[in-house]
């Protein structure tokens, strides 16, 4: 049997006896060597008598909570990469300890093993992944100061657009944007999830003021976890795309980010060749061979607290879709490689 973990110490720092056992048993199967502590001061007190290879850690526990611990460890110059597991919705708790330089933040509960194997992978092989872990690093490093000054935090998103022209998951991706000249409009993520799946988004960011650059730069940070969330929850092979933009719309609200983010998602899942769209305030028509197929804008998110979604699925080997609002107009080009 593979043991992929084997020569690896790995500290777990959380308060809830069963599931730190379960991610015990789990990690040993695995071939690592591990430490279990109850709340931040006995993983302080273990972390100074021995080194580890990686610390996983809650965020809400006694005495100690996760913030603090990681706080103490990143004052003493400590480097070791830590993995948060938490039921937190508080996205300033999120923030806050991304800007500390945490690997990865997974959200409780943790429906499959899966997705926290391959986070477990990530943060203790990164060189073999692709991952967004040093964009997002770069993007938390100086949160307060981003606030503060709308025009950096712009021109940081802008330097965070992805290339015209990629192959992500097996897939051919051009993209072709009109929008006003040096201002932000239609702000496009893309990224893949695995070999034979990817993501992305449109955010419209004309119609929160600086808020939204504020809102597409969190959203940068913590789109790919909140779906590989929702993917994991998921016994089908698709995920539930409503669920995502929820979450997403909750936490703009609990990051008192006020204002209108009208955003359009999608999910591609090459071996299926199965198409995902749904639409909260943008416009968008999906051309697939010589068929078009309207997808009605539905309600903004950040309008009210619930959300009014429209989607569609598809299946196709290439499609174009052409998006819109105020912001500007997009057209999103993907061909299935062979």
């Amino acid at each position: 049997m593979e043991k992929p973990l084997i020569g690896k110490k790995i500290l777990i720092v959380e308060d809830e006896v069963v599931f730190r056992s379960l991610l015990d048993n789990f990690l040993i199967s695995l071939g690592a060597q591990t430490m279990q502590a109850g709340d931040g001061l006995d993983g302080l007190t273990l972390l100074t008598a021995q080194a580890v290879d990686l610390v996983i850690c809650d965020l809400e526990m006694p005495r100690m909570g996760g913030i603090q611990f990681v706080e103490r460890i990143r004052s003493r110059g400590n480097s070791v990469p830590i993995l948060i597991i938490s039921a937190t919705q508080n996205m300033a708790d999120i923030a806050h300890v991304l800007r500390l330089g945490v690997q990865d933040v997974l959200l409780k509960p943790l429906r499959n093993l899966d997705r926290f194997r391959e986070a477990v992978y990530e943060c203790l092989y990164p060189s073999m992944f692709t991952s967004k872990v040093e964009e997002d690093e770069q993007l938390f490093q100086d949160w307060d100061a981003l606030v503060s000054d709308p025009l950096a935090a712009a021109k940081l998103l802008k330097q965070l657009q992805p290339p015209v022209q990629q192959n992500i998951a097996n897939c051919r991706i051009n993209y072709r944007q009109l929008t006003m000249a040096e201002q932000p409009g239609l702000v496009l993520d893309i990224a893949a999830l695995s070999d034979k799946d990817l993501a992305f988004y449109c955010l419209d960011v004309t119609r929160a003021g600086d808020n939204g650059v504020l809102a597409a730069l969190l959203l940068r940070a913590l789109f790919n976890g909140l779906l590989q969330e929702q993917l994991s929850g998921q016994k089908q092979r698709l995920p539930e795309l409503n669920g995502l933009l929820r979450q997403v719309n909750m936490l703009l609200r609990q990051a008192n980010l006020n204002g209108q983010f009208p955003l359009l998602v999608g999910y591609y899942h090459r071996q299926l060749k199965n198409l995902i769209l749904v639409s909260a305030g943008l416009n968008a028509t999906l051309h697939i061979n010589t068929h078009q197929i309207q997808l009605s804008n539905g309600v903004p998110l950040g309008t009210m607290g619930s959300t009014h979604l429209n989607q569609i699925s598809q299946r196709a080997e290439s499609w174009q879709c052409h998006v819109w609002g105020a912001g500007g107009r997009l057209r999103l080009m993907l061909s299935a490689e062979e």
